[in-house]
């Protein structure tokens, strides 16, 4: 999303993993079997910077979908890269909601341990600090600060955690709490040994009246206490301040290894709120009990999906890509005294009943991780249909990049491909379906009144009137917006379809078409189209940008996740298809970079993962090696796949090719090793791909478990010698996800050499729209 950020803003260790053996064996019975969580990686993807993404990732110290995470701090407050693997100085341990380094934070507070000569200010305290002496793991954080003979740790819950610092002896131990910039409020209360206050930091999509409360409790009366207001002035022996950017300083004497406690917790809400909820979420626990709950809360999700393989880097790179699955969104609720669910509005500012979710890109997270949510998470993704419900409610829309209000980012409408997609899997609540089919309608036919760019459809009067978005009415990335609105068109006609709103839905497959209005045969590739019906001039198909989104022509041409039978008809057939899909491959990665000025960091990571014109670590592209199936060329896709898993995947600080936005670049991996990859959303179908592991156990959340084996897999064995379903043979490259829902087994027979054989009939293809109407 580097572009969209960018645009603005010049327009206007390795963790420590203890096992040797696959996590469901035991080289002995008395050998105790390894917890999954040790498998994981958050260091995955770290080594980022603004020039080349890794992952872009940070160290999320959290349990799953939490409404507050926590990570060190080594850059200085407000850099989107808070944490860097290479940086050797570390600032604080901060709460972050951070989604994206291009998005940002807010309600971001941080606290810090020094010794001897106070220093507060961000970068006189900064200690050095080595990977070799930090263990990062999802439910425990621990790191030397050697300036200071301290160890700092924290282990999380939802909207609270647990801190410990071990200091050295000294007479001169202090804990900071920086409230950061933008507004804050710190009060020192020294007879309950608290702090309390709020911070007010945030990137935009925040109304007037949002804060961020805090509540620290510490087991360690305190010495003496300070407070700084703007510009770093200290102020001696004060318990309070307020301003533009303020924290707090305690102080004590402590003696070698003694342990001071810090208890944390904040709210949207209120100060009351963040006290309860420290009571409910740790109340007397000590850190280990903290620390022991954050990682039973991982086990049991991790759990879900227990891989049998002897591939120890490759169940690593699994379970470190499932954890940020795990992520997001996040639940921006909370539980009042009665236990009822409640939330702040970050929409229209009010305290309101039921659940709501944010910090969720659905330009990236359409593609992958919600159907993995329909899949393994049914009832958290009823959930989250309803907070939708109530974005829709408390503002009018539907979200499209939500941190945690609307955000001014990328494009399409691509809510509607959420919403249809857990409708037609039955994971929506009856109250909030007239609710939301009211919204995604909205969206499709309404411009006027859109908060920000991003919600509703840029250009929709134009696509509605012409069957697409025009080159030249002063709307970028019009091409792009075309391909995806036609898509959402799709999955709203299947939900009306099912609502038996023949009419409606009629009206939406049609439109689902427009996809056509696009395609230069001239070329077989999408081009921008002009409001008098010309294609674009000149047009180059390797220019990234201007009529496409973080992309160009050859990545862009793809995006008919609901025909491509169609798509392969105007190509002029198959065996044209296939050789298209190749040339993407074969040829070498040259680009133009003209729209932006210079070479964006998506370019630069096609460059160098050697795989021709192929961007896996963008989203747009990320489906295609999945197209082969629909031209009966399967085995190409088990090749490609097979080397994008092992490749451009490993559970290290530069172990993505990418950004890695919202879980998306995650939940294609965790799909893809598995053997299959949800194409298109809104249907009834995986298509696959090459099963990465000798075994997978997938537990489902009715009850039932679906069982993915391949016989004779290995390094070298990437090809479907054969399939069978529950003991049948299954000949066809996709699968039915209510076969997955159903239980039962999937075994594969892999091979090293290809079998063209396999399901290699026109019977044998995917879904496509095109393909079902010539039934």
């Amino acid at each position: 999303m580097i572009k969209h950020i960018l645009k603005s803003i010049l327009i206007a260790s390795i963790g420590f993993f203890m096992a040797c053996d696959a996590p469901t064996k035991s080289k002995d019975k008395n050998e105790k079997t390894t917890a999954l969580i040790d498998y994981v990686n958050p260091l995955m993807g770290t080594d980022s910077d603004f020039s080349l993404s890794n992952g872009n990732t940070y160290p999320a110290i959290a349990t799953p979908w939490a409404m507050n995470f926590w990570t060190p701090q080594t850059a200085k407050m407000g850099d989107g890269w808070a944490y860097k693997y290479d940086d050797k100085t570390i600032r604080g341990i901060k709460q972050t909601h951070q989604p994206s380094p291009w998005i940002n934070d807010y309600a971001a507070f941080s606290l810090m341990a020094v010794t001897g000569n106070l220093k507060y200010k961000e970068e006189e305290r900064a200690s050095y600090f080595s990977h070799k002496a930090e263990i990062v793991k999802p439910n425990h954080y621990s790191v030397y600060l050697a300036d200071y003979d301290v160890t700092a740790e924290v282990s999380p819950t939802e909207r609270a955690a647990h801190f410990k610092f071990t200091f050295p002896k000294t007479d001169s131990a202090f804990i900071i709490l920086d409230a950061f910039y933008k507004g804050s409020m710190v009060k020192i209360l020294p007879k309950e040994r608290k702090i309390i206050g709020y911070c007010r930091n945030n990137s935009g999509g925040v109304p007037d009246n949002f804060h961020n409360y805090f509540v620290a409790e510490f087991d360690k009366d305190f010495e003496l206490n300070h407070t700084w207001g703007d510009g770093w002035k200290l102020i001696e022996n004060s318990t309070d301040n307020k301003g533009e950017h303020v924290g707090a300083i305690i102080g004590f004497k402590t003696k070698k290894g003694e342990e001071v406690n810090v208890k944390v917790a904040s709210s949207f809400i209120s100060h009351e709120q963040a006290a309860l909820n420290l009571k409910t979420e740790i109340g007397n626990d000590s850190f280990e009990n903290t620390k022991e709950k954050a990682a039973a809360a991982w086990e049991k999700e991790l759990q879900r999906i227990v891989i049998e393989d002897d591939n120890i880097d490759n169940v690593r790179t699994f379970y470190s890509c499932l954890y940020r699955v795990l992520l997001f969104p996040r639940k921006f609720y909370e539980y009042d005294a009665t236990g009822s669910v409640i939330h702040y509005s970050p929409y229209n500012g009010e305290v309101l009943p039921g659940y709501m979710f944010t910090d969720n890109g659905f330009w990236d997270t359409f593609r992958a991780v919600f159907p993995f949510f329909n899949m393994m998470y049914p009832e958290l993704n009823t959930q989250i249909m309803e907070g939708l419900a109530n974005t829709y409610k408390e503002s009018g829309w539907l979200p499209e990049w939500a941190s945690p209000g609307h955000r001014d980012c990328m494009i399409g409408s691509n809510s509607a491909t959420i919403i249809a997609d857990a409708f037609l899997k039955g994971n929506m609540q009856e109250k909030d379906v007239s609710v939301l089919l009211e919204a995604v309608l909205k969206n499709a036919n309404e411009v006027e009144g859109r908060p920000v760019n991003s919600v509703g459809r840029e250009g929709a009067n134009y696509y509605n009137k012409l069957g697409y978005v025009p080159y030249d009415v002063g709307i970028n990335e019009n091409a792009a917006r075309t391909l995806e609105y036609a898509f959402a068109d799709f999955t709203i006609a299947e939900m009306a379809k099912k609502l038996n709103k023949d009419g409606l839905a009629a009206d939406f497959y049609k439109k689902s078409y427009n996809y056509k209005n696009l395609f230069d045969s001239s070329t077989n590739l999408m081009r921008g189209k002009n409001e008098d019906g010309t294609f674009q001039s000149p047009f180059n198909p390797l220019k990234w940008g201007d009529a496409f989104t973080e992309g160009n022509s050859l990545h862009y041409t793809w995006s008919v996740f609901h025909d491509t039978q169609g798509l392969i008809d105007l190509m002029g057939g198959k065996e044209i298809f296939e050789a298209k899909l190749d040339k993407v491959f074969e040829m070498p990665p040259n680009f133009d970079a003209s729209y932006y000025g210079f070479r964006i960091h998506e370019i630069l990571e096609m460059q160098i993962a050697n795989m021709g014109n192929y961007a896996h670590g963008n989203q747009p592209i990320q489906h295609m090696i999945y197209l082969y199936n629909y031209a009966n060329t399967s085995y190409k896709a088990q090749e490609k796949l097979r080397e994008v898993l092992t490749k451009l995947y490993s559970a290290t600080p530069d172990g993505y090719c990418g950004d890695e936005d919202n879980g998306q670049t995650s939940a294609w991996y965790v799909f893809s090793s598995l053997g299959f990859y949800p194409v298109t959303p809104a249907v009834n179908e995986y298509v696959i791909g090459s099963p990465l592991f000798k075994k997978a156990t997938l537990t489902l959340e009715n009850g039932k478990t679906f069982v993915i084996s391949a016989s004779n897999n290995s390094e070298n064995n990437v090809y479907i010698e054969s399939a069978s379903l529950n003991g049948k043979p299954w000949n066809n490259s996709f699968l039915y996800s209510d076969a997955v829902q159903d239980g039962g087994s999937l075994e594969f027979n892999m091979a090293a050499v290809p079998n063209k054989a396999w399901a290699s009939k026109p019977e044998n293809t995917p879904y496509s729209l095109s393909k079902k109407l010539k039934k």
